[in-house]
């Protein structure tokens, strides 16, 4: 139908320019004078047919027919033929007039001496022909072809979704249908719950729904019912909807997947009306479960904002959801999971019991989660050792990654393996993946003059050697003053410990390694660069959080002031005299800390000036080289710890020391223009 639409206007362009292509091809046309010295003088015509008063067709006696032109021209015959014997059409010519026609054969007859009674018959004919029929209504079939063609266009497309109007297709005739991506127990390439690692608690919450849909008798029995939906909460690429479609792989029910943003569209009412066939289309395949990715697309709360038009398109779509959830209606056999990381702006209609009865929270991975991780991610590359091997060492370097994190630098590490034409994948690989996800591509052209390098070399020597003295700096793992991503010139990478609680003595030495490159560069080098900014504004956020939020300092007293990140008020929750003593404690606080981080440096000078200048020798300096200039740490922990995993495996420690079951988002690498 579609090379129809697109060949009709060639087919009507054939018809404007080649009208004659359809007409009489083995038929010659003469004049006038011809027919009257070729084939009326010498006797041949057997009749004469005048079509539409236009076309005069000339018919030959039957015994001339298989005469050649040249015989017609020549051969004169005796005497006049009999008529109405039939005769072949094989000449015509055109007329002006009927009259004027007949006017001149009859002369021509006339000077020919032929008896008036053997005038060659004349008849008229009306005929249809069929081409100069169709150019009447060419222009009309061609608009009719043009609007049907983009009418075709318009259902399967109109920005409104892709496919050409053929099954699921979503154009504007079946705008109102949910585009539902469908997973029963036949599908392919499922996604099963041993694929899915680091959150034991929320598989075993999420596997509880799938009990309930294999076997709800089980549960009826007890008077249970089952649970409306589960919200599945966590950070960016913690494995939601990874989970889900783990979930979909073991329920061996329907599961019907789709976005929070498919509700949204620019004609009013669709939200609402894809809502609701998407539940319809659930009860009708009951039991089954729905799961919406990114929910608080259509379930932020009502009335933020202010705005009309799509944002009341988007409270109806809401208030349907809300409606199919648990309204008036039966949903007997529906449970509706959702993701989502920005629960607090989600409607506390949406959040009751009754709807979501449960939010499963999916937090970033502790080691072991991490390790289990790594375990998965790493059975698909070729390691030059066991996975094992590499996945407690990596989980030990990998503290506040979360699962997307892990595939990515295990696949930049198998990228790295690839580009240096290597057959394994070694550890070297994951160090320069670790080192490329954190501190960005690495830029060893990059033009830097001698006396900047010699200054980055000092700051971050200044880094290393305050931490290596201070008794509650995080284990250094390697400093480098290779350029990195697009203004680190330079970091300290440390292992940070996955602490739950921080004490003021803890927060104070990691201000203190934080500040060490600033002092480094005023003790050594005698003056200070731009190059610790990005400490300063660590230091300032930790340091404010101190005073205002966690109620360390004495003046403020035993208030806490937490920052809104997506607060509508624009007033502090304290007085100006209260954000003044804020002010004047931070200022202190740090002033403080870079006293006793100077004091630092300039006692272990000479050794800061080692460092430095065997870092503008090696560029990348290991805990090992600092252990050669520095002597061991003075300071030994009573537990093992992620440095020491790094080291050694934390199988062996597993029965010693209780790992820590979660991590923290604290000081992960300390980076540096």
């Amino acid at each position: 139908m579609k090379a129809f639409y697109l060949l009709a206007p060639l087919f009507v362009v054939q018809l404007l320019f080649y009208p004659f292509s359809f007409g009489d091809g083995d038929k010659q046309q003469i004049s006038f004078q011809e027919f009257k010295n070729r084939l009326l003088e010498p006797g041949l015509v057997d009749h004469i047919v005048v079509s539409n008063k236009s076309v005069a067709k000339v018919y030959v006696r039957s015994s001339a027919q298989n005469q050649t032109s040249d015989d017609i021209v020549q051969g004169p015959v005796n005497g006049v033929p009999a008529r109405g014997r039939g005769g072949q059409h094989k000449y015509y010519f055109t007329i002006g007039s009927v009259d004027t026609f007949e006017e001149k054969l009859e002369e021509a007859q006339e000077a020919l001496g032929i008896d008036p009674h053997n005038y060659v018959p004349v008849t008229y004919a009306s005929e249809m022909v069929w081409y100069q029929e169709l150019m009447r209504f060419a222009p009309t079939l061609l608009l009719l072809g043009t609007l049907m063609y983009m009418g075709r266009r318009m259902q399967g497309g109109l920005g409104v979704g892709g496919g050409g109007g053929g099954k699921g297709g979503r154009g504007i005739f079946n705008i109102g249908k949910a585009h539902v991506t469908k997973a029963d127990k036949n599908s392919k390439n499922k996604i099963y719950f041993k694929d899915v690692a680091g959150c034991d608690e929320a598989k075993q919450e999420i596997m509880e729904f799938v009990h309930f849909l294999k076997s709800p008798k089980k549960y009826e029995e007890l008077g249970a019912k089952i649970p409306k939906g589960a919200l599945l909460v966590g950070p960016p690429g913690t494995g939601k909807t990874l989970l889900a479609k783990a979930t979909a792989g073991e329920s061996g029910v329907p599961f019907l997947s789709i976005s929070g943003s498919d509700f949204m569209e620019m004609f009013v009412g669709v939200g609402p009306s894809r809502v609701r066939n998407l539940f319809q289309e659930a009860r009708q395949c009951a039991p089954s479960i729905i799961f919406i990715d990114e929910i608080d697309a259509i379930g932020r709360a009502r009335g933020r904002g202010g705005f009309s038009g799509s944002n009341d398109e988007r409270e109806s779509t809401l208030n349907q959801l809300l409606v199919e959830m648990d309204g008036f209606g039966t949903t007997a056999g529906v449970v509706v999971l959702a993701g989502t990381n920005r629960p607090d702006i989600l409607d506390k209609a949406l959040l009751r019991p009754g709807r979501f009865d449960r939010q499963i929270c999916i937090d970033k991975p502790d080691i072991k989660g991490r390790d289990q991780i790594f375990q998965i991610y790493l059975k698909k590359i070729k390691l030059d050792h066991e996975p094992s091997y590499y996945s407690q060492r990596l989980a030990a370097l990998t503290p506040g990654f979360a699962g997307a994190d892990i595939a990515n630098v295990c696949n930049e590490a198998a990228l790295i393996a690839a580009r240096s034409e290597g057959s394994l994948v070694t550890m070297e690989h994951f160090e320069a993946a670790l080192d490329r996800v954190i501190g960005g591509l690495e830029k060893k052209n990059k033009v830097i003059s001698k006396l900047e390098r010699k200054t980055v070399a000092y700051h971050e020597s200044g880094h290393a050697v305050a931490g290596w003295f201070l008794e509650h700096a995080e284990p250094l793992l390697k400093v480098t003053i290779v350029p990195r991503g697009t203004a680190a010139l330079g970091f300290a990478q440390y292992v940070p410990n996955e602490n739950l609680l921080f004490t003021k003595e803890q927060l104070f030495d990691m201000t203190c390694m934080t500040l060490g490159g600033r002092a480094a560069e005023q003790v050594l080098l005698g003056k200070i660069s731009t190059g610790a900014q990005n400490d300063l504004e660590k230091v300032t956020k930790m340091t404010y959080a101190q005073v205002a939020v966690y109620g360390f300092s004495d003046k403020v007293g035993l208030l806490s002031f937490p920052q809104k990140e997506d607060s509508l008020e624009m007033t502090k929750p304290y007085s100006n005299e209260t954000g003044a003593i804020i002010d004047s404690e931070v200022r202190e606080w740090v002033g403080k800390a870079y006293g006793h981080t100077v004091q630092l440096v300039e006692k272990h000078k000479e050794q800061v000036a080692q460092i430095a200048e065997l870092l503008l020798e090696k560029e990348v300096l290991h805990q090992e080289d600092l252990i050669r200039v520095l002597g061991e740490r003075p300071f030994k922990s009573s537990e093992a710890s992620n440095y020491d995993i790094f080291k050694q495996g934390f199988e062996e420690e597993e029965k010693k020391v209780e790992t820590p079951a979660s991590t923290t988002d604290g000081m992960k690498t300390n980076h540096h223009p």
